[in-house]
């Protein structure tokens, strides 16, 4: 039976409750906020402390001989490569008269294919004439040499066209030399000879004729690519805004420092494991949540919703510490000061009826160790208590956090209240707690749940616990004599779904 309830309870847990990790990184607006600000700052002082050089930018109109419809960018993204070479930086030092290396010039610009035509020129300098007059430089040695490239390949291609069209003249003129040798006469065979070299200077002269051609056309269409090479945006610098780049870098700062402080309290959460929502932490602890208790805000009307919600659970508190057969306990986790002040207030309510002694567990002793105010209870610490007799009633206040002294918390009261903080403790440590008080045999009133997400709509109640809840837990009985005693109950169990499968009874 234990067996399959945990299979079935650990089949309905999902892997990743998407709920609780979007509450508790809203919980933790203060680390992706501060990472949010940060970027923002650093991004604000890149702008202003890390300005950018002086810089100029122009555009070169670049022809080509092979220009397609269909080009990818080929031919641009080579003559962006021919750009970014040695030759053209040397070339636009000399023109500019500068002892600067090549290598030097090369690192102060790139180029950037526009369209399959339109090559930009970016290029940064020392002052905003000197980047001008870099861009200029090589704009001009970039032209130059797209030029001279050109022409050369038609030149070479004309030179091979003429080379072709000569051969052909020379065996044409062999041809006409062997026809002109030849005398008339009526022998077939010969006359079929002189018809085939009629027929080969007839082949001759049209290949001739289209070598004449296709060199025309060769030397013809460098023009095209001198004339249509040639840059149609003139040098010029580019204008900085200091306020304008500082907006621009900030506001990726921004972004960018979100982005990771978002990421960063997941997988804090995810690592973690502490639940934040009602439902997770009373299923952890075993009891229900009987109240929340918000933040303390500096805001009017928060802060008295605050107040009339504490007020609201000092008099249930009251009431229960009342009726009560046995002696009853705060405990906190991840808030002592809450608890203090509640079994602070509880106390004084109580001191109405009878004499009545708050005992401080708390680990240093602030409780016990503060400035009484008028009509405040008498707090003892826990040694003073242990060797004072027990005169009237007595409300413990303590500690189930790490380094608790489980077997002293029964001194405090045989049944507690747990004052829990949302999202500080972990899963593991919440079974660790309904563990130890099951195994000290302290049940479980109800779980005060402190910072409570605001937006938190999950209910708290343990509906298949009822003797774990406030409504159904078993009333201890006092004995004839005046001294309570332990009335048989249900078992209680530590947590649904405990760690290592294992349950506290």
């Amino acid at each position: 039976m234990t067996t399959s309830t945990t299979a079935e309870s650990s089949a309905a847990t999902p892997l990743l409750d998407l709920q609780g990790l979007v509450v508790a990184v809203r919980r933790r607006r203060r680390l992706w906020s501060a990472m949010a600000l940060l970027g923002l700052l650093a991004g604000a002082a890149v702008a202003i402390l890390l300005p950018p050089p002086p810089s100029a930018v122009t555009k070169i109109l670049v022809a080509h001989a092979d220009d397609q419809p269909n080009d990818t960018g080929t031919l641009i993204r080579t003559d962006v490569q021919v750009l970014e070479t040695t030759r053209i930086a040397e070339l636009a030092l000399n023109s500019l008269k500068s002892t600067e290396k090549p290598e030097d010039l090369m690192r102060d610009y790139q180029g950037t294919g526009l369209t399959n035509n339109l090559l930009q020129i970016d290029v940064s300098g020392d002052t905003k004439a000197q980047a001008v007059d870099r861009a200029q430089a090589l704009a001009d040695a970039f032209v130059a040499d797209h030029v001279r490239r050109m022409r050369a390949t038609a030149k070479a291609e004309s030179d091979a066209l003429l080379e072709q069209r000569d051969r052909m003249r020379d065996e044409l003129a062999q041809v006409n030399k062997e026809i002109g040798n030849r005398s008339p006469n009526t022998d077939p065979q010969a006359s079929a000879s002189l018809e085939t070299l009629f027929a080969r200077r007839a082949e001759l002269n049209s290949r001739i004729a289209d070598f004449d051609e296709r060199a025309a056309d060769a030397r013809t269409g460098t023009p095209q690519v001198v004339s249509g090479t040639e840059i149609v945006d003139a040098p010029r610098a580019v204008p900085y805004s200091m306020p304008k780049a500082a907006a621009t870098d900030a506001a990726i700062g921004l972004v960018l420092g979100l982005v990771v402080g978002l990421a960063l309290a997941a997988v804090g959460v995810v690592v973690k494991d502490r639940p934040v929502l009602r439902r997770d932490i009373a299923s952890h602890l075993g009891a229900s949540v009987i109240t929340d208790l918000p933040r303390r805000s500096v805001l009017p009307w928060r802060r008295r919703r605050a107040r009339v919600a504490q007020e609201r659970l000092t008099t249930s508190l009251t009431r229960t510490v009342r009726g009560s057969a046995e002696a009853v306990s705060l405990l906190e986790l991840g808030a002592a000061h809450t608890a203090g002040v509640l079994a602070v207030a509880v106390a004084r309510n109580l001191a109405a009826e009878g004499p009545v002694v708050v005992v401080d567990g708390l680990p240093g002793s602030e409780l016990s160790g503060r400035r009484a105010k008028p009509g405040d209870p008498a707090v003892i610490s826990g040694e003073r208590a242990a060797a004072e007799p027990q005169q009237g009633l007595r409300l413990g206040v303590g500690s189930v956090a790490p380094g608790t002294a489980w077997t002293d918390l029964q001194y405090l009261g045989t049944q507690t209240v747990l004052v829990v903080r949302a999202g500080h403790g972990s899963a593991a440590w919440l079974h660790t707690v309904a563990r130890q008080l099951a195994d000290q045999r302290i049940p479980v009133i109800g779980v005060v749940l402190t910072d409570p997400d605001p937006k938190d709509r999950t209910d708290g109640t343990l509906w298949d616990g009822l003797h774990t809840a406030l409504r159904g837990r078993s009333e201890r009985q006092a004995q004839p004599g005046g001294t309570a005693r332990r009335a048989e109950r249900q078992p209680m169990w530590a947590a649904h779904g405990a760690d290592n499968e294992q349950e506290a009874r």
